[in-house]
Order: structure tokens, then sequence, then C-alpha cells
């Protein structure tokens, strides 16, 4: 009997371990088909690599749904803990590592104008909003923690989706601006779901309000350090040892490792790991890279971009097959009316949360620019709106988080995830679409670079002023005017302008840079780095 029962469990086993492996060899053939297909819609720019795998993710969730007779959509199940702890680090990693810091840093105060406080007010519209419509249309026992829970998960917008959309080369402006307040604002979303499931929110008071805000404040100032620390240590281990004279690998292998250590850290300690790795990015791109040699400068650089792009599309790929889950749409199934009223007063309520602060926040920014050159016009605010309206695999997780601990069956917790799962679904793919069409009808780009030409070139305050070039003095003509351009940003700064980037400059050459290396502060050594016109890495 015992024999039976021993071989009738190992068999068992063998099948999960059998049925795992399948599941991973059909998973590992989509990412390729993902590729393959982006790489022959690439021609098509209207159509990018994450709408192509969410479109291959619902496909195949069909497919298995017609094969298993309705009983699954998925090859796995969507985890919380693969998305926050495996896949987005190397996204934001790469994000913050390959961004133009001096774009980034120059438009900071609006950066965190949109993340943070348009977060607030986003989260404060879409809440209120649930709290008075929902409790009217009888959807299911719904607590107050769980209508502000809805407000910060759908005030998430989706950073991974706008890298696909925008060009950070074609639009250095709003990319810069929109996926600075994507980062931003994935953090500070996360920050406040974080904050509602603690805090007692049964009696909001000044005190609790004034603790939610010091608690906010805390976690960004911590998370942002603990980033800057993390990129800094790494860089002085790697120009004290110089790993280079032995092995390359060894410095690929620290910063990676260094890197995914920051957002563990700041996971162990309970701040913004979002935050955190990015920052770090940022750091490490700004000294740790300029002291590793030569070839561990390429292959880090193509290292983080690949491991950025493949998760990206496993994220698309996973939510698109994820999103057909026969349980959770089950439960509304018998009121299909309801479930896309419920869809729709949500992605209203996304639209007009975003707009409120978009537009009155756009207004204060320009109060504090004197140029009309540095100001955003209203082209670029209704294509900043537009672009930070994609929600995705951040809402999902949050909604997972919230809604399937108790019970996903339950009639409120199910619409509420449906509802996340259509809003997700249709913005990314609306939204993503018509994103780029809508940049070149406002934003042509004859008129685009015509602007960064005549919009004082000499000016580094200028927002629209290409920060590169790679090329010799070029004269270009403009209204039958001849226009000097710098052929290279170190002669851009040979006359700045006393303004926090040239302040910060003064201070990085003099203590920073001897201390921690970066470009001009590493010793020559045969086969160490050089500063041969690098002129990306700032």
């Amino acid at each position: 009997m015992e024999t039976s029962f021993l071989l009738a469990k190992i068999n068992m086993l063998m099948t999960s371990d059998h049925s795992s492996v399948v599941s991973m060899n059909l998973f590992v053939a989509l990412l390729c088909a993902c590729i393959v297909v982006g790489h022959l819609l690439e021609e098509y720019r209207w159509m990018n690599e994450s709408i192509t795998a969410l479109a291959i993710g619902l496909c195949t969730g069909v497919v298995i749904l017609l094969t298993t007779q309705g009983k699954s959509s998925r090859l796995m199940v969507f985890s919380e803990d693969l998305f926050f702890i495996y896949l987005l680090p190397p996204i934001i990693f790469n994000a913050g590592f390959q961004v133009k810091k001096k774009q980034f840093f120059r438009n900071f105060m609006t950066i965190m104008l949109f993340g943070a406080i348009g977060t607030l007010i986003s989260f404060g519209i879409i809440s209120l909003g649930a709290v008075h419509i929902f409790q009217k249309m009888n959807i299911g026992p719904l607590e107050m923690r769980d209508y502000l829970a809805i407000g910060a998960i759908l005030s998430a917008t989706d950073s991974v989706c706008t890298l696909q959309v925008l060009n950070q080369d074609e639009t250095p402006l709003l990319y810069s601006l929109v996926f600075g307040e994507g980062v931003v604002n994935d953090a500070a979303s996360v920050v406040l779901f974080n904050a509602i499931k603690s805090f007692d929110i049964t009696h909001i008071n000044s005190r609790i309000a004034l603790e939610f805000m010091g608690n906010f404040l805390y976690l960004f100032i911590l998370s942002t350090m603990l980033g800057v620390l993390a990129g800094l240590l790494s860089a002085y281990i790697v120009k004290k040892l110089y790993f280079g004279r032995h092995s390359t690998d060894r410095e690929v292998a620290l910063m990676i490792l260094m890197a995914y250590l920051s957002y563990m850290l700041a996971e162990f300690f309970y701040l913004s790991a979002i935050l955190t790795v990015f920052f770090c990015g940022i750091v490490m791109s700004h000294y740790t890279w300029h002291n590793v040699t030569e070839s561990s400068r390429v292959t880090t650089k193509h290292v983080f971009a690949t491991l950025s792009f493949v998760a990206e599309i496993f994220i698309f790929l996973y939510v698109g097959m994820d999103a057909l889950d026969i349980e959770k749409w089950g439960v509304v199934s018998n009121s299909p009316g309801k479930s896309i009223k419920v869809s729709s007063i949500l992605l209203g309520l996304v639209l007009i949360g975003r707009a409120a602060f978009v537009f009155p926040l756009s207004f204060l920014s320009n109060l504090t620019r004197k140029s009309k050159y540095e100001k955003i016009d209203l082209k670029q605010q209704v294509t900043i709106w537009w672009a930070g309206l994609m929600r995705g695999a951040v809402s999902m997780a949050l909604a997972y988080n919230q809604f399937t601990r108790s019970d996903a069956k339950l009639r409120g917790n199910a619409f509420m995830i449906t509802s996340t799962i259509t809003v997700v679904l249709f913005s990314t793919v609306v939204f993503g679409l018509l994103t780029k069409p809508l940049v070149r009808i406002l934003l042509p780009s004859t008129k685009y670079f015509a602007s960064t030409t005549s919009s004082e070139p000499s000016s580094p305050k200028s927002f629209t002023q290409p920060l590169l070039s790679n090329g010799h003095d070029l004269e270009t003509h403009q209204n039958g005017k001849s226009i000097l351009r710098p052929s290279s940003l170190r002669k851009l700064l040979s006359t700045p302008s006393h303004t926090v980037h040239h302040y910060w400059r003064k201070f990085d050459d003099a203590f920073m840079r001897p201390v921690f290396g970066g470009r001009g502060f590493v010793p020559f050594i045969p086969c160490s780095p050089t500063d041969q016109d690098d002129h990306q890495w700032l």
C-alpha cells in the first residue's frame, strides 16, 4: 500500500515537473515570436513591441481557453513577486542608466510636480469618483480602503510602455518629462498603496494626513539616497581595485549585482525600490561606467538594454495571457453591462484625473520659466497628458494584491480586478497605438528640429536644445539666417551660465570625480576606458 502510494506521488511530481517544462518551453517560444513579429512590424511605427506582445498573449490565451474547454487561459499564474522582484528592476535600472541626465535634471522640478503632486491629485479624483459612483451601483461589498486602493492602483502610469512609444532622441523634452514623471509616479503610487494598507483610514484627520505626507517624503529621500550610495560604492570599488586588469567579467558582474542589491535592500527596508534602482542607474552611468575597461563599457551597455528589452516583452505577454483568466471573469459574466459600465467609469476617471494635474501644473511650471522657448506649450501639454494615460503591469500587480488576498470570487473584488484589466488593455492598445500619430500631428519633426536650431541654441536653459552632437560645427539656415551649432557638449560648456547644473559640474569636478572617477578622472592604463568622444554619457 505504501509502495503504491509512493509511486503515485512520484508520478504526480514527474507529471507536474513535465507540465512546468512544457509551459516554459511554450513561453520562451512565444517570447521569440514577439521579437520576430516586432522586427517585421518595425517599419509600422504605430506598432511597438509592447502592443505586439500583448496581442500575442491575448491570442495565446484564447487558444488555451479553447483547448482546455474554458478551464484555463494561461501558461503561468500572474505573480506579484515575479513582477516586482525579477522583471521590473532591469527595466527601471536601464532607464536610469540610459537617460540623458542633463535633460532629466533640468526638468527635475517639473518632473517632481507631475510625479508626486500630480499623483496625489489623480489619486484623490479617482478615489472620490469611485466612492460616490460605485456605492450607488451596488457592485458588491467594498470598504473605504478598497475605494482608496483603486485610486492608487489606477494612478500608476505605465513607464514601460512610455519607453516604447516615445523616442528619447526625437522628443527629449517629452521623453524626460513623461518618463521621469512615470518613474516617480510608480514609486508614489506604490507608497500610496502601502500607506492605505498600513494606516488606519477609518478615522482620517489632519494628524493622519500629516503622518502620511511625512512618510511619503521619508521614503522618497531615503530611497533616493540608498540608490545614490549604491552607485557611488560600486564606482569607488571599481576605481580602486580596477578589476579589468584581470577580468572584465568581474566588472560586468559587479555592476549588475550592485544594481540588483540596491533594489533588494530597498525592498528589505520597506523603501521605494523603484526610485532606488533608478537613481542607482543614473549614478552608475555617471561614475562607474567610465571606470571600467572599454570592452566592459560596451558589454554593460548592451547587457542592461537586452535584459530590459526581454523583461518588457515578458511582462506584456504575461499580462495578455492572464487577462483572460476565466475564474475572474466568471463572477461578473452574469452582468456584462454593469462590468462595461464600471470599466468605462474608471477609464473616464483616469482621463479626468490626469487632465486635472497636467494642465494646471504645467501652467505653474511655466510661471518659473523666463524664456518662451523653455515653456511647455499647449500642444506639448496635450501630448504629455495623452502619453501618460497608459496603465500597465504595476496597476495589475497592485490590483491582484488588493483584491485577491481575501477572495477574488467576491462580487466587488471580481468587478475591480476585471475592470482594472480592461482599463490596462484598452489604454495600452488604444492610447499606445494613437500616441505616435498624435506626436507627429502635434509636434511634427520638421517643426521640432527647426525649434531646436532657432530657439536660442547658445542658452543651456533651452528645453529643446539638442544635448549631443557628434559632428563638426554646422551651419543651418532657418528663414535665411545662418545659425552656428556647437560641435560638442564640451564646447557648449566652455561658457556656462550660472545655473544649478553649472554649480553641480564645478562641485563634481572638484570633489566627486577625483574620488569616484568618471569621465576625464580615470588614469590611463592599457585597455582602460578612454575619454574619446563619448558624448552620450554626461
